[in-house]
């Protein structure tokens, strides 16, 4: 019980901090970002027992760097041609593994890449979410809210009816507590709530909102499952110790970031 009265606290101190940060000024949420990136890439250095002190300060530049030029992009602040920068940046593990000390070079790859694709990249897409010029009407703090929405509907409703029906496991090899029948209703339940929604507020026509909740919760449930492995490979139960009953930056935001290019590149095509 006390453990939930923990869990509950810490989870609404979270939310009302996001919430905020949200909605004072795509300011306030690239620093919010700045500072989930550079926690969540010192976890993956944890995942991926990278014990040298050079590699994870690398790691951080790297994570930071390719999550700044597009934030500035977002921001208005610089050109997108300053995007270019980007590939070199995402070249830069490959010499930092070539003159490494280190023969293996897999860890290496693994810590690094993987803090660029699953923190930078899509941090600095939701900042992108601010943009009229690319979501019309849609873009804004709502859009941001929503997508995050989505994915907290989802884990509840997955949570709550995997406890209540959940018989046959997803995923047993990497996380057993997930059940076929927790990712429907989450599926199901999360559908629903976005029809509902949409109906009465007009931001989608029903047939993309059905794709987009189906977007979200898949690729939200893959991310949760990725970062579950990388855990598991790690011999943890947790990411970090930073939000007391939560875990870690990744135990939170797995789900989110993983979803997030997939549900940008759809709402860009619609």
């Amino acid at each position: 019980m006390k453990e939930l009265l923990i869990r509950t606290i810490s989870g609404l101190l979270m939310g009302i901090v996001l919430l905020a940060c949200v909605f004072v000024s795509p300011w306030s949420w690239a620093a919010l970002l700045l500072f989930i990136i550079a926690v969540g890439t010192f976890e993956m250095s944890r995942l991926q027992q990278m014990n040298s002190i050079t590699g994870i300060i690398i790691g951080e530049a790297l994570s930071l760097s390719f999550f700044a030029l597009p934030a500035l992009v977002a921001l208005q602040v610089i050109t997108p041609r300053w995007l270019l920068l980007e590939m070199l940046i995402a070249l830069m593990p490959f010499l930092y593994a070539l003159f490494s000390v280190k023969h293996d070079a897999k860890p290496i790859f693994t810590y690094l890449y993987a803090s660029l694709a699953f923190l930078s990249l899509p941090s600095s897409l939701m900042l992108f979410m601010y943009r009229e010029d690319l979501f019309g009407t849609l873009a804004g703090p709502k859009l941001i809210i929503l997508v995050f929405c989505l994915l907290w509907v989802n884990d509840i409703f997955a949570y709550l009816t995997g406890k209540l029906l959940g018989r046959h496991k997803l995923f047993p090899r990497i996380s057993p507590g997930k059940t076929i029948e927790g990712s429907i209703g989450g599926l199901v339940f999360t559908m629903v709530s976005l029809i509902v929604f949409c109906h009465y507020s007009q931001w989608f026509p029903i047939p993309h909102a059905i794709g987009l909740a189906a977007i979200a919760v898949v690729f939200g449930t893959l991310g949760d499952l990725c970062e579950s492995m990388l855990k598991r490979q790690a011999g943890v139960k947790d990411s970090g110790k930073l939000i007391p009953g939560h875990g870690g930056i990744l135990d939170r935001f797995d789900s989110i970031m993983f979803s997030v290019p997939f549900i940008f590149v759809y709402l860009l095509l619609l």
